[in-house]
């Protein structure tokens, strides 16, 4: 198989995965708060054993500075998967996810905000087509406040994750599987004051579900990210970033009948091809790699672009 094949195959397999996020979420039956704590150690269980099997630990790359901007971009991250869960509930994981991929737009304005970086007429056009998709497909009518409150979760989820590639990629020379293993570690402390333990205690089968976000969803999943990055142009990478929104609108309607309606639908493409757009005007022509969110560097795994986004 060609080496850029594979990383078709494995980006592919690792967004179906992302798609099917939601589901186990929901499933778990348990809490925002306790379904990312247990992410986190499940994670950081499943990270570190394929990090030292790997022997990723020597020669890290990490120094003082690099660890705190990791542990930084881990405080946005792991709140970042508390609102996405919350707007799960709030509303529905097709229209949670379609609205969380606003994130390139928020990136964007963090780089002119904190970098002066100039944002183009082309990009404001891109813009202004995502606001108009983002309005479409929250369906929200005058009075009604369920919509609404699921967009706003979604929306300080893809913020949050905008906060955290902006700080996860000053990152140089360390490998995202380490920086992703620092950020899941950091959400363990941080979640503890938040985290009500009594309400998993009778979860049951539920605790199969958070054992999959751990090993599959952080675990696996970031594996074959990191190592089909290194492998496809970041045009690729962006094109099949969306496997993973049209995964979870599937699922979504499969699993729980929840579809989004006619005017709703006519928003997706709109924030579709604009966080494309973004995505590719923003992108160095080098082949890429996100992290945990996405992260720069040199090693043939942890290059860097801001192309995908898996929740």
């Amino acid at each position: 198989m060609r080496n850029e094949t594979r990383g078709t195959v494995e980006l592919t397999l690792a967004m179906v995965l992302s798609g099917t996020l939601g589901v186990f979420v929901v499933e778990s039956g348990a809490p925002p708060f306790e379904v990312v704590f247990f992410r986190c150690l499940f994670g950081a269980a499943a990270l570190g054993a394929y990090s030292l099997a790997r022997g990723f630990f020597t020669g890290h790359g990490f120094t003082g500075r690099k660890l705190g901007l990791a542990a930084l971009g881990g405080v946005f991250i792991v709140f970042n998967w508390v609102f996405l869960f919350e707007a799960y509930e709030a509303t529905s994981i097709s229209l949670a996810t379609v609205v969380y991929h606003t994130q390139p737009f928020f990136l964007v304005l963090l780089g002119a905000v904190f970098l002066r970086e100039r944002i183009s007429a082309g990009k404001l056009g891109w813009l202004a087509l995502a606001f108009a998709g983002l309005v479409l497909v929250s369906g929200v009518r005058p009075g009604e406040t369920a919509s609404l409150k699921g967009l706003g979760f979604a929306l300080a989820a893809a913020v949050l994750y905008a906060l955290a590639t902006f700080v996860t990629k000053r990152i140089t020379g360390v490998r995202p599987h380490l920086i992703a293993l620092v950020q899941v570690l950091t959400g363990l402390p941080l979640l503890l004051p938040f985290a009500d333990f009594g309400a998993v205690g009778g979860l049951g089968t539920g605790w199969l579900w958070l054992v999959g976000l751990g090993i599959v969803h952080t675990g696996l999943m970031y594996v074959l990210m990191y190592a089909a990055y290194a492998k496809l142009p970041t045009a690729k990478i962006a094109v099949l970033a969306f496997t993973y929104p049209a995964v979870a609108m599937g699922v979504d309607w499969a699993v729980y009948g929840h579809h989004i309606g006619l005017v709703q639908a006519l928003g997706v493409p709109l924030i579709v091809l604009a966080s494309l757009k973004v995505t590719l005007s923003g992108s160095a022509p080098a082949r890429v790699v996100a992290p945990a969110p996405r992260t720069a560097g040199h090693e043939p795994e942890a290059a860097s672009p801001a192309a995908t986004r898996a929740g």
